[in-house]
């Protein structure tokens, strides 16, 4: 009998290891989609920007995120370690994978929200300031709302979401639409890029550098996210483990490929071309609907609901265009509104565990909660350091003004 504990402990922990390291592979596809997106002048930045964001996720996650989310506030993490008793106190039960397990799978997924909001303010934001914002979304206003929803605590102390019929299977809400949240105030502080919108409303499109970048970037976060939503199952030791796995997988492909062509078919009737960069949105938005709860659905259910991640997220594009937002690369539409589907389809497979007004409830808490903390943040960066570059130094790309590199120098005529 011990043997056989023992065996399935080692097997969901590593398990568990794998798919947060597929999680973390993430990042990489965030790094390349956003960098295919922008203009070759700001590539340098955007990827300093993605690789500088998530190591500060895990440094502030290390330093008090974890504790905060999952044990009260204290710092038993950053100065104890995690203890094979689970003495920072995590949702789950600690006997089923190593503790410390929890804590990796648990970081990449702040991460991935920093992520989020790393495309959205491409091309005309001071890196300084907004690595300064990392800071505090992955250090404080994630983990309060990631308390409040995975970690189980009350909302201000008045009512648990859970017990309001809220369900989140992987993060569609806790994670994509937080993530977007602080990408729109953020956006909002900044501005628009010069040139994007002119005075009688027309939108110019601005072409990104490498779509061949972008396709990769979108493949790779297709491949992450079976780690996301499947190490979500937290389990595969079992019979009935291992089968929740194989469907949240077979879900999550199905989904993905839904958005994809469901958004591809709508852009060549509303653009009359196959608009790749839609496509790439689409696949990803597929995904982003299917992650509240990838366990329940049939696969055909499944890639209805990624195809209506795809549709949703080519009218949010034109949509915030339309209302001069400037986001260069979809990302408060992929992950923001589509979030919020995401969050509203639970409750048709999964009655049980949602319920229509809890999930409302639950998204309102969580995008009332990171908009306007961020909205905060933001304003005070701007007025500490300021947040936008200067028009000069937008016109001739961050990239030299912010990192003092060129990523293509043999291309952009080697500026110095």
């Amino acid at each position: 009998m011990e043997i056989t504990f023992e065996l399935g402990y080692a097997l969901d922990t590593f398990y568990f290891l794998i798919c947060g390291a597929l999680v973390m592979w993430m990042a990489a596809g965030f790094t390349m989609l956003e960098a295919g997106l922008v203009r070759a002048k700001n590539t340098t930045e955007i990827l300093t920007k993605n690789v500088a964001l998530y190591s500060i996720a895990c440094i502030m996650y290390m330093v008090c995120g974890y504790s905060i989310m999952y044990g009260g506030g204290d710092f038993k993490l950053f100065l104890d370690g995690i203890t094979a008793d689970g003495a920072t106190g995590v949702a789950e039960d600690p006997a089923t994978y190593a503790p410390s397990a929890d804590f990796f799978f648990q970081v990449v997924f702040v991460a991935t929200a920093m992520s989020i909001v790393s495309g959205a303010v491409a091309e005309r934001m001071k890196l300084w300031a907004f690595l300064a914002f990392a800071v505090v979304l992955t250090g404080f206003i994630y983990p309060m709302e990631g308390a409040w929803t995975w970690g189980g605590e009350a909302v201000f102390g008045m009512y648990t979401l859970g017990d309001l019929g809220f369900s989140d299977f992987a993060g569609s809400g806790i994670v994509h639409m937080a993530g977007a949240a602080a990408a729109l105030a953020g956006v909002l502080v900044l501005g628009a890029r010069k040139g994007k919108y002119t005075a009688d409303g027309k939108v110019n499109a601005i072409p990104g550098a490498n779509l061949p970048l972008a396709t990769l970037g979108t493949f790779i976060l297709w491949m992450g996210w079976f780690g996301f939503n499947g190490g979500s199952v937290l389990a595969t030791a079992t019979v009935e483990s291992a089968n929740s796995v194989a469907v949240v997988f077979m879900n999550t492909n199905a989904a993905a490929a839904g958005g994809l062509v469901a958004a591809l078919l709508l852009a060549r009737v509303l653009f009359k071309k196959a608009d790749l960069t839609m496509a790439l949105n689409g696949a990803l938005a597929g995904l982003v609907a299917i992650t509240a709860e990838p366990s329940t659905p049939s696969p055909l259910q499944a890639t209805l609901f990624g195809a209506l991640g795809g549709v949703l997220v080519v009218f949010s594009i034109v949509a915030l265009d339309k209302l001069k937002i400037d986001d260069p690369v979809g990302a408060i539409s992929v992950h923001g509104t589509v979030g919020l589907l995401g969050l509203l389809l639970v409750p048709i497979t999964n009655p049980e565990a949602a319920k229509f007004s809890g999930q409302l409830i639950g998204a309102l808490t969580i995008f009332g909660w990171v908009f306007v903390t961020s909205l905060v943040v933001w304003l005070a960066l701007k007025a500490i350091m300021g947040v936008r570059v200067s028009e000069e130094e937008e016109f001739e790309g961050v990239d030299m003004s912010e990192c003092g590199l060129e990523a293509y120098p043999d291309f952009t005529g080697g500026r110095s």
